[in-house]
């Protein structure tokens, strides 16, 4: 049941997997050069109306273990699947050559550490075979069971934070207020639980439930084989996880609605989540993730999918205990006393920082002061003054100017204004003057 107090953000859960992202775009990429060579089944799935679809749909389609329908491909499928491979061990060989450059350059052994990737046969670098499908589905596989793992425990700690907020919100308020609010919160939280009943997800039930509803066919026509061929989007003859989790729509909207306050679109995707993972554990009988035509046919036989028990909906469950959510605060205490810590150690050294920036202000001023005392020291003393580059403003007696004739030979030449004599020819007279008398 979502949390309505005022400050609470949701969190996103967070997964950061590349490397299991990279390994379902390979495994996509597979399964659909393959599909492009199947033959497809005449039906339009997203407009069953009627009985023509339905016999359309009761085509025979055949399956098997999908690594063994590899040789059946065409050989240009085939070139590019090898090309992918030879581009994949190739990318490989150069990550951990880089990785193992950083420390040493030389005795790289690529095809030892080749074996820590367990998706592809380094055995045979150049061609994609049989085994190699095999390897990705597995690896990929155990990817995807980690990967349901990590959501289960972000879902928990996620539901574990809504109620440590609610209950620090509660703490802040009076006791009229906080009587108010935990009134309002049973009573949403008994709104919430008010919804129809929620079929098995699997059972026959909910199949033909979904049958009427999203298919618009009439119950009494349910039939397995036709169901299954109907919600096989992709024709590729398997249920998917995606595929089977579109089933439980209309499960799911029986007790969830973005419109309502009290419903939280998080717990509505765990919901359907735990419900992908009950039909995957009853009909996947290899657990490949993928739900053939006779796995399903086989768990239409089964008691559980005529008599299904019943389902329980996570507003019914606990989800952690209170020992679990004094656990999750007491790390959450801790973490807010780390952040803390850093946070006064962050502002001592912005304060540290700010003390030296004065000292280096004060000492800036004393200095030109200091200057500013010489100066006038030296006006004082007659001396002139030094600019700024600290070089004197007058040239020592007999020195040559900047810019006199010999740096600048061509003012030496410029006409100089009417009865002004020359300095060469002036002393030459004075000269001639001595010599005669």
């Amino acid at each position: 049941m979502a949390t309505w107090h005022p400050g609470f953000v949701y969190p996103c859960f967070k997964i950061r997997w590349r490397t299991v992202l990279l390994r379902q775009c390979v495994l996509l990429l597979t399964y659909l050069v393959i599909t492009l060579e199947a033959v497809p089944i005449d039906v339009d799935k997203t407009k069953v109306q009627g009985d023509e679809q339905v016999e359309s749909a009761k085509i025979d389609n055949p399956s098997g273990k999908l690594s063994k329908e590899l040789d059946l491909v065409s050989h240009h499928v085939r070139t590019k699947l090898d090309e992918l491979k030879r581009q994949e061990v190739a990318r490989l060989r150069m990550l951990i050559k880089a990785k193992i450059d950083s420390f040493q350059d030389s005795g790289i052994d690529h095809q030892s550490l080749l074996k820590q990737f367990e998706h592809l046969n380094h055995q045979n670098p150049h061609t994609f075979e049989a085994k190699d499908l095999d390897m990705l589905i597995r690896t990929a596989t155990s990817d995807l069971e980690n990967y349901d793992k990590a959501r289960h425990d972000e879902f928990k700690r996620y539901e574990m934070m809504k109620e440590h907020e609610r209950r620090e919100y509660l703490k802040s308020l009076d006791e009229e207020k906080r009587h108010q609010e935990e009134s309002k919160y049973e009573e949403m939280k008994k709104k919430h639980g008010d919804h129809p009943k929620v079929n098995h997800p699997g059972s026959k039930d909910q199949l033909k439930e979904v049958w009427e509803e999203a298919d618009g066919l009439d119950p009494n026509d349910f039939d397995p084989k036709t169901f299954f061929k109907l919600h096989d989007v992709n024709n590729d003859g398997f249920l998917d996880e995606q595929e089977l989790e579109a089933l439980f729509t209309k499960e799911l909207e029986k007790v969830y609605d973005p419109k309502n306050e009290e419903d939280d679109m998080v717990e509505m995707e765990e919901e359907r989540l735990r419900m992908r993972e009950h039909v995957m554990n009853e009909v996947d009988i290899n657990r490949d993730r993928l739900v053939t035509l006779e796995e399903f046919l086989r768990a239409t036989e089964k008691r559980e999918f005529l008599e299904p028990d019943s389902w329980e909906t996570l507003d019914q469950q606990q989800l952690f205990t209170e020992d679990e959510l004094k656990e999750f605060e007491s790390h959450i205490f801790q973490q807010e006393d780390e952040l803390q810590k850093k946070a006064k150690e962050l502002e001592r050294q912005k304060e540290e920082l700010e003390r030296q920036q004065d000292q280096l202000q004060a000492q800036r001023q004393e200095l030109q002061q200091a200057v500013q005392q010489m100066e006038l020291k030296k006006l004082q003393q007659g001396v002139p003054p030094s600019n700024p580059n600290g070089e004197l403003k007058f040239q020592p007696h007999g020195a040559q100017p900047v810019g006199n004739a010999q740096n600048n030979p061509e003012e030496s030449r410029q006409p100089l204004p009417p009865g002004t004599i020359p300095v060469q020819e002036a002393a030459a007279r004075s000269d001639q003057v001595q010599t005669h008398t």
